[in-house]
């Protein structure tokens, strides 16, 4: 028998999405410039850009869940290309394959200052 209680309730409640109240709240967070970073340790690495032996660049992974990595870089990476990723650590490298789903310039001041580009990629 388990005495663990979850601390939420499932509802069977559905979301007006036209609720006035709701687009109002959701406009609110329109111009928000959300980007996965800082709540991460960063970790320098190396990709290498589509499937050709182009040479190594160096970039920043700044975040990273099972399937999604956040880099930053000093150059664009282009929508839908693949990238691997080359991490360095005691024992060897790591490589991973992913595919660019979106890339932007930062928003944030010092990615201004430093021509930093943040690039979400979906790991395959």
């Amino acid at each position: 028998m388990s005495h663990f209680k979850p601390e939420f309730k499932v509802s069977n409640h559905q979301v007006d999405w036209n609720d006035p109240r709701l687009e109002a709240l959701l406009r609110k967070t329109e111009d928000w410039k959300l980007d996965n970073r800082g709540a991460y340790p960063s970790q320098d690495v190396q990709v290498q850009v589509g499937w050709g032996a182009s040479g190594a660049r160096k970039a920043v992974l700044v975040w990273e869940s099972d399937r999604v990595m956040v880099l930053e870089t000093r150059f664009l990476i282009p929508q839908g290309e693949h990238v691997r990723v080359d991490r360095f650590s005691g024992e060897g490298m790591r490589t991973v394959w992913g595919i660019v789903a979106e890339g932007r310039p930062g928003f944030r001041e010092e990615d201004k200052q430093n021509g930093v580009y943040v690039h979400w990629l979906h790991v395959a």
